[in-house]
Order: structure tokens, then sequence, then C-alpha cells
């Protein structure tokens, strides 16, 4: 096989890798994918216009096409290639609406009778400000479209839902994206991911996972992209799992299939674990970033069969294997990140900074002058892996011996709530 992935990131580099560890495929092309993802045959294209794709794919002529980011998704790059005969792993323009709006998913959720916070949308400023004003307490202030995961902002009070709102919806720091805002109900308790193969109605889980979204250390800072993500979460019990699969992610994709949008690709779930029960905070249409860094590696069985087969409608038929022991990624960002990330800064330590128990996913890398350079906020993932969390935790942490670049930031505290959780279980 030849496959063709689309994307430039971290999550795409760990696709990349792990379809180039199948028997089955021949080749991976990486189309645009950045300097740090050697060994792979990269080339240009704008991944968010479906015809570009689609002559890539003409000309290159790959088995199956396998989406990356979401906003492709969005704009329909699969629905193109799948038009023109060319298999492509992802949800059409219409599912990745689960993404793409969060206003849609909310609806979504609702007649699937699925739980989720209280919540409000809305279209216009003063209705929201208005609103908001007339509340006490915390809340969550999200824009409705695609902001690269930094549209949501947690508020400890009302002054600071009226400055989100202003700045989504007056001063369009996300444009179109914010115009629409949700307001949300703050829920206290844990967050986790749950990501799903699905190809309609079939729902196969992966292994839960937890990312880690702010900036700095103890979840202080700014919402981002994502600083880093751990799997398995060995504290939570499979009850729990098994509570997510048959009240959240059946019922939403079933809720899809009756839209008249099956979704074939990947579901994410982003919950709190409430006293409740799980709660969705939102989907998403495709492998989290960084959530796939941690997920891949531990996944034994052949991604690339698993990904024909949700194309194919065949996934009833897959029973995922997982490797024993735990993943840990750690983020390294551009000083500046996530508002104003400084580029064009040498990367070191890149040559063999792998080891049996650890792996470097690149992300923000471009080459210049023959050296490889910073060119985006997230620049790499760090990813160990171990018999246990602390295991894997320390082989992440090994790779910033070997590997830096000036204004290099990261959090110090991935997966420390997970030991800490764990500690708590057994206590």
């Amino acid at each position: 096989m030849r496959v063709l992935v689309l994307g430039s990131g971290g999550r795409e580099h760990a696709l990349a890798w792990a379809l180039g560890r199948s028997a089955a495929v021949q080749e991976v092309i990486c189309a645009p994918g950045n300097a740090g993802m050697r060994g792979f045959r990269r080339l240009p294209v704008d991944v968010s216009d479906p015809a570009a794709v689609v002559a890539l794919a003409r000309e290159v002529q790959p088995d199956l096409v396998v989406v990356g980011p979401e906003e492709p998704l969005a704009k329909g790059v699969v629905d193109a290639l799948t038009a023109c005969g060319v298999r492509a792993f992802g949800p059409s323009q219409r599912a990745s609406r689960v993404e793409s709006s969060k206003a849609y998913a909310k609806q979504l959720l609702r007649r699937a009778r699925v739980p989720q916070p209280e919540h409000r949308t809305f279209d216009r400023a003063e209705d929201a400000l208005r609103w908001v004003r007339s509340q006490a307490g915390r809340c969550v202030v999200k824009a409705d479209g695609l902001a690269a995961g930094k549209g949501a902002f947690v508020c400890q009070d009302a002054r600071e839902a009226q400055a989100a709102l202003t700045s989504l919806m007056l001063e369009g720091k996300f444009g179109e994206a914010g115009r629409r805002v949700v307001v949300e109900e703050y829920l206290e308790g844990e967050e986790v991911s749950a990501l799903a193969f699905v190809d309609g109605e079939c729902v196969v889980p992966m292994v839960l996972a937890q990312d880690h979204k702010r900036l700095l250390d103890g979840d202080r800072g700014p919402n981002t992209g994502g600083m880093g993500a751990v799997a398995p979460l060995p504290h939570v019990p499979a009850s729990v799992a098994e509570a997510i699969r048959r009240h959240v992610l059946e019922p939403t994709a079933r809720a899809l299939c009756e839209d008249g949008a099956p979704f074939r690709g990947v579901l994410y779930a982003g919950l709190m674990l409430t006293r409740e029960g799980p709660k969705v905070l939102e989907f998403n249409a495709r492998f989290g970033d960084p959530e796939a860094q941690v997920l891949l590696p531990l996944l034994d069985s052949d991604l690339a069969g698993v990904l024909l087969a949700a194309c194919e409608g065949r996934l009833d038929s897959v029973r995922l294997r997982w490797r024993s022991g735990a993943a840990v990624c750690v983020v390294a960002a551009a000083a500046g990140y996530p508002d104003a990330p400084a580029k064009g800064q040498v990367i070191e330590g890149l040559e063999d900074p792998s080891g049996t128990d650890r792996l470097v996913f690149c992300a923000g890398v471009e080459e210049r002058d023959g050296r490889l350079v910073t060119a985006g906020g997230r620049v790499l993932n760090a990813v160990g892996l171990g018999q246990d969390v602390q295991a894997a935790r320390e082989a992440a942490y090994r790779v910033f011996e070997r590997v830096r670049f000036d204004g290099m930031h990261y959090r110090t505290d991935v997966g420390g709530r997970v030991l800490e959780a764990a500690v708590g279980a057994q206590g």
C-alpha cells in the first residue's frame, strides 16, 4: 500500500510513523509534512484546498489518504476525494460539524440524550454580554467554530467572561469562528479524552488519555493546542470507560447516522468526569494532538488495517490490541507561544534523540541553511514509553537532555495528575 498523510504537525508525524510500521504499507508520503519528518517523502499542498488535494492524489495514486487536521475535514476534503474514487480516512464535511460547529454539536447531544453541561448559544454580542452580567461564578466561553484548540476560555467570574466575549465577538480574535459563541456552566471533575474508531454506527474505543491544555505547570496560563498527554489512565475504572462508550460515543454515532451524516473516522469526546458521571465538553472529528502521540505508540494492532476497516465498514470485526505499559508526551513550544511564538531558533540534538523507550515527533520545524529551526508554536513532542506512567514520564523528559533550542518551553508536570490520582485510588 501507498498511504498519503495530510498535515504537518506532531499528530501527522505520529500517524506516518505508525503507518510506516505496517507490513502492508510500502510507502508513506506526507503532505506537506515538516522538515523533521525524516525518512518520509514530503510533497507540498494546501491541505484545506479540496481541489489541490485531489490533484495531488491523482499524481501520487495512493491506496489510502489519511486526513490529520480538522480544517481540511471542515472544508470537505474527504468528500472531494471520495467523489473521485480515492479512499480517504476521515469524516465527511457534514459529519465533521461535530467539531466545526459547537452549536450543532450541542443540538446533536441534546437529541441523542448525551450528558453535557448546561449552556446557551449566542449570535449577538449584546445578548451574550447581557446574559453573562446576570450570572455569578465561573463559566466557560467557547468560539463556535474552529480555533486550533485555543477557542475556549475558562472564566472565573462575569468580568472575565465579558472580556472573552469582547475578544471573540467584537474584536474578532478568531475571525468568523468566534462570531457565534457557546457559554457553558463550569464543571468540577477530571478531564479525559475518549477517542474511538467509527465506521458509521460501529464504535471501537481506544484506551482513555488525558491532555494538558494550559500553557503552564499546575494548569495555569492560557489554553493551547495541548502541552502534553498521557495514556492510559490506570486510576479510571473500566466501568467508566464502558459508560462513555454506551452513553456518549455510541449514541452520538447513531444520532449522526439519523442526521444523514454517518461518521467514519476518529470520533474524539473531550469529557469531564463529574459526580453525576461523564459529561461531554466538546467533540473533535479526528485524532487529538497530542493524544495521537501517546495512543499510536501503544497501539499493537496494525494501524493501516484498522483504518481500512473503518473506511470499508468492517470495524465490527476489529478487536484492538494494546501494548502493556504507558506513554507520556511532553510538548516543547517556542518562546511566546501561544500568542506570538518565536521562529528561526536552531534546534539541537535531533540527530539521534530516540531510544527504545522514547520517540520524538516534530511539528513546527523547518530547514534553513541546512539546519532544522523552529517554525511554529508547538515545535516538537517528546514521547516516553515505560512499564507505567512514572517510567514513561521519566523517559519523555530525558529527551530534553539532548534536544534544545533557544526559548524552549515545556511543562514539567505532565502526567503528574495521573500519578497523584493513582496514589489516591490505592489509598
